[in-house]
């Protein structure tokens, strides 16, 4: 190693995280990766195997012990690690409470013990529900699945152990990240996984609904910076929407991608629109997502052969797949 600046990146070989390497990297930090490779990928950090400056370890997050030597010496942390499959969710919270909550409070104690400078979160926008639009930081929190209260448990985990032990820590609420690297195996969900695939393979787009729904896609190099930037910033304990604020539909996703389209049923617990107000992070921290939807989306097609071993989704693998979250979210709200 050199006398580089440390930063520690859990998930760091998954799709955000290994961005966040890659720029960590551009701007001289000497980089510390965990990740278990459950849902990271060793490909994605390939180009860095001979970096003397990236060290990869293989262990689950859960294993870690305050003192761990990973953290030792390390200024920032980049806590991306847990499970980020929703759909899973349904059939399987107690995986999600574990690896998400009790995984960021192992993350937390190691980073405690090590004295970082700053530790910053990944939490998910899932954390609003069926949020009004825009949404701001203030809004209500209404998890309508277990993966966003796990995410949602993860980020207050985070900010308590600011209040109580004073660890400098900043979260952000990420909306609909997308990019190169995606998932291109494991469970059904990622709009962008799923349709690529099927491109690839010659079928009808699997569009939920009318289409007309709208997300915020927000690039994943705008995501790393907005990451870089909340470690940088004296500001602590602050929560942060971070998307391109202009939400897109998913029928313009499919004129961009170009093809046929089969609809199938809208899904209960789903908002029709997510919307990131990121007055807070513009004004705090002066980011700006720099990507435009229609540019990320042809950088996506000009790697397409990446999604050549995903998994092929069509309506009645999809029906499947999501049964137990029609059967589960479909039920009437008992009021007390």
């Amino acid at each position: 190693m050199t006398g580089s600046s440390v930063a520690v990146v859990t998930g760091g070989a998954g799709f955000i995280g290994s961005h966040m390497v890659d720029l960590l990297r551009a701007c001289g930090y000497a980089v510390r990766v965990i990740d278990n490779l459950s849902g990271g990928r060793e490909q994605n950090l390939a180009h860095l195997r001979n970096d003397p400056d990236v060290v990869i370890d293989r262990r689950d997050i859960r294993s870690l012990e305050p003192g761990d030597a990973l953290f030792q010496g390390a200024d920032l942390v980049f806590h991306f690690a847990g499970i980020g499959d929703i759909v899973p969710s349904i059939d399987r919270p107690l995986d999600y409470m574990d690896v998400n909550v009790m995984g960021t409070v192992r993350v937390l104690e190691a980073a405690r013990a090590a004295g970082v400078r700053k530790l910053v979160y990944a939490a998910s926008s899932s954390c609003y529900g069926l949020a009004a639009t825009p949404t701001v930081e203030e809004h209500p929190i209404a998890p309508q699945y277990p993966y966003a209260l796990s995410k949602h448990q993860g980020e207050q985990a985070v900010l308590h152990w600011h209040q109580v032990y004073g660890l400098p820590v900043n979260v952000i609420r990420i909306f609909n990240a997308y990019g190169p690297r995606t998932r291109t195996s494991g469970a059904y969900g990622a709009v962008f996984g799923v349709f690529l695939r099927q491109k690839l393979a010659g079928v009808p787009f699997t569009v939920v609904g009318d289409g007309s729904q709208s997300r915020d896609f927000v690039y994943v190099t705008d995501v790393a910076r907005a990451f870089l930037a909340a470690a940088k910033t004296p500001r602590v304990g602050r929560v942060y929407n971070i998307g391109a604020s202009r939400p897109q539909t998913i029928l313009r996703l499919v004129e961009l991608l170009e093809g046929a389209v089969v609809h199938i049923p809208k899904r209960p617990g789903e908002p029709d629109c997510t919307w990131a107000d990121i007055g807070r992070i513009r004004a705090e921290l002066g980011w700006e997502p720099e990507v435009p939807f229609e540019q990320g989306v042809r950088t996506m097609l000009e790697r397409i052969e990446d999604w050549r071993e995903a998994p092929l989704w069509d309506p009645q693998s999809i029906a499947e797949s999501t049964r137990t979250w029609f059967a589960m979210l479909s039920q009437p709200t008992v009021e007390a």
